[in-house]
């Protein structure tokens, strides 16, 4: 009988730290502090470089990325025909041209349209 309940114990608790691990938190990015912060000039001249290396070192990490606004589609921003950031809010001040700061996660390099893909992204105007 002992066995038994140590065997149920067991499971409860197996399938206890499995739910905890499918259904973690969100992350919110616009709360995190930004682990790289760089201009989309040098970004694009680092993945020049080496692709693989840079890719692996941004790929899912909060990045603060500036540029020039060359691109505004419906919630895409497109900074110096580089990085392409999905806003999480649709912003009507912003013109193409406009100077900007870019927070958001590195989701992965599209080779085809030479595009680094940036997604929960927040924006502010360069000052």
């Amino acid at each position: 009988m002992k066995k038994f309940i140590l065997f149920i114990a067991l499971v409860f608790i197996l399938i206890l730290i499995g739910y905890t691990y499918v259904y973690k938190a969100d992350r919110n990015i616009s709360e995190e502090q930004p682990k790289f912060t760089i201009a989309s000039a040098l970004l694009k001249q680092e993945l020049n470089a080496n692709q693989v290396n840079v890719i692996n070192k941004y790929l899912n990490e909060t990045v603060e990325i500036s540029g020039i606004a060359t691109q505004i589609e419906m919630n895409t921003i497109i900074l110096d025909n580089f990085v392409s950031a999905r806003l999480d809010t649709l912003h009507t001040s912003i013109n193409i041209g406009d100077a900007l700061i870019v927070k958001g996660r590195v989701i992965g390099y599209d080779e085809l349209l030479e595009e680094l893909k940036l997604d929960q992204c927040t924006v502010a105007i360069k000052q």
